[in-house]
């Protein structure tokens, strides 16, 4: 097994894949490889989409419902919720159901149930509109779910020595739906009324089934003997795991408040609100691919994007509303210049974290190959949507009771908070490899004298 910090990359051959398969990187992109990048690509674009396209105006149609803020906010958490129990269950059996089957199942549940969506608004107001919400987003939670989880495993396997770069470059169509989905949710909404966004988009994702039936390759393993609870009691796995809970939940902390915060505070129409989350989604387009690339040419600077990302996320946060203690006077053009640098942020500390937790798994004896690969993706999905969950459901109740400023200050200090523990932990490490190669280095000498005193007797 290669070191981490090996130039030739974290992934060493093995396992699934033919001998010396990631060492020779061919400088053309096979057709197998492009119909996993194109599937993959669909997948994110139409996840972000469906994920962001509620923002811009379903909390005020859900008001209009008489739901409370705090409802609100638990409607788009429970998506993060049951997206972390079913990541755990799908990483763990990905190899038995199959990662191609789980793939289109996920995304031809999510189009049906989006469409689903969009007649709620014809459900009697109160407990049964609740209901209906709760139930279509859980359903539509668990299908992506599947998806998600398929599609990075899948990824891992197709490009072993640019996984990183892959990931990254991917995150441009995750950012284009989340740029997208706000302001055409927003428009559509306004000129069609609230069925139209969602029968649209459900459309365009079941367009998709087809599609990935054709191009997608299916690839199979052995089930390996690891479980995530190996994985996460791992201490640097468990740490990068509290980082990736809270740059999501700073993430899902925005879409229950940040619209009605734009709206109480600037007076915006729905359509210029979603104009606002461009910000932050184009910047993480961008800026994602850049360091995926950086992190699989320099390992070493993995850890470090990790620790400052999560740093400067927490000054974004602090600045957003901004943070009353600052005594700074609230502008708009002040919060979209905040919301972009939060999207560059947030990709530098997020695109290394599959990369770190991969190679961390691999160094302490997991298997090589789709399974573990299955089991980080879980693992990823899963601590991502348990800060998905508690941003938007917490961040509706604070909203309610201590306002977006207040609300928003606290949201920094959890990153603050693990970025600093991350960074400590990273300090540590190496403090003791230091130690490590030293005494390493001693022995080493007292070997060889010790090997010289026979032949000078």
């Amino acid at each position: 097994m290669e070191a981490p910090g090996d130039p030739e990359g974290p992934l060493p051959p093995g396992g699934d894949g033919p001998p010396g398969s990631v060492r020779e990187t061919p400088r053309r992109l096979s057709r197998e490889q492009i119909f996993v990048l194109i599937s993959a690509a669909s997948i994110n674009f139409s996840s972000m989409m469906c994920y962001s396209i509620l923002g811009p105006f379903f909390p005020t149609e859900a008001e209009k419902k008489g739901v409370s803020n705090t409802v609100i906010g638990m409607i788009f958490g429970c998506y993060a919720l049951f997206d972390l129990l079913a990541s755990l269950v799908f990483g763990k059996y990905l190899v038995h159901i199959g990662a191609k089957f789980m793939f289109v199942a996920g995304i031809f549940v999510s189009g049906g149930v989006t469409i689903l969506f969009g007649v709620l608004d014809q459900v009697p107001e109160g407990p049964v509109f609740i209901a209906m919400c709760f139930l279509v987003r859980i359903t539509d939670a668990v299908s992506f779910s599947a998806a998600i989880t398929a599609s990075s495993s899948i990824l891992a396997k197709a490009f072993p020595n640019n996984v990183a770069t892959v990931l990254g470059s991917l995150e441009i169509f995750s950012g284009l739906g989340l740029v997208l989905g706000p302001p055409l949710g927003g428009f559509l909404y306004q000129s069609f009324g609230y069925e139209v966004p969602f029968i649209f988009l459900g459309c365009v994702v079941l367009l998709m089934v087809p599609l990935n039936m054709c191009i997608l390759p299916n690839y199979e393993s052995d089930p390996g003997k690891h479980s995530f609870w190996k994985l996460i009691t791992l201490p640097k796995v468990a740490l990068i795991s509290f980082v990736i809970t809270s740059l999501s939940s700073c993430f899902g902390f925005l879409d229950p408040t940040l619209s009605l915060f734009v709206l109480e505070k600037f007076n915006l129409p729905a359509g210029y609100v979603g104009l606002v989350f461009l910000g932050l989604a184009l910047s993480y387009a961008i800026s994602s691919p850049l360091v995926g690339l950086l992190s699989d040419k320099v390992p070493s600077l993995r850890k470090w994007l990790l620790v400052f990302g999560s740093l400067i996320t927490a000054g974004c946060y602090m600045l957003l509303g901004p943070a009353p203690v600052l005594h700074i006077k609230s502008q708009l053009w002040l919060l979209v210049l905040i919301l972009v640098i939060n999207g560059i942020s947030v990709g530098m500390s997020s695109i290394p974290t599959f990369l770190e937790v991969l190679s961390c798994a691999y160094e302490n004896g997991f298997e090589e190959g789709l399974s573990t690969m299955g089991l980080v993706s879980g693992l990823f999905g899963a601590v991502w949507s348990v800060g998905d969950f508690i941003g938007p459901t917490l961040g509706g109740f604070l909203y309610e009771k201590i306002g977006f400023e207040w609300a928003a200050t606290l949201q920094g200090l959890w990153a603050l908070t693990s970025g600093l523990v991350m960074g400590l932990f990273y300090l540590l490490e190496h403090s003791r490899r230091r130690r490590r190669s030293k005494l390493q280095n001693i022995l080493g000498i007292e070997e060889e004298r010790t090997a010289l005193l026979p032949g000078e007797m």
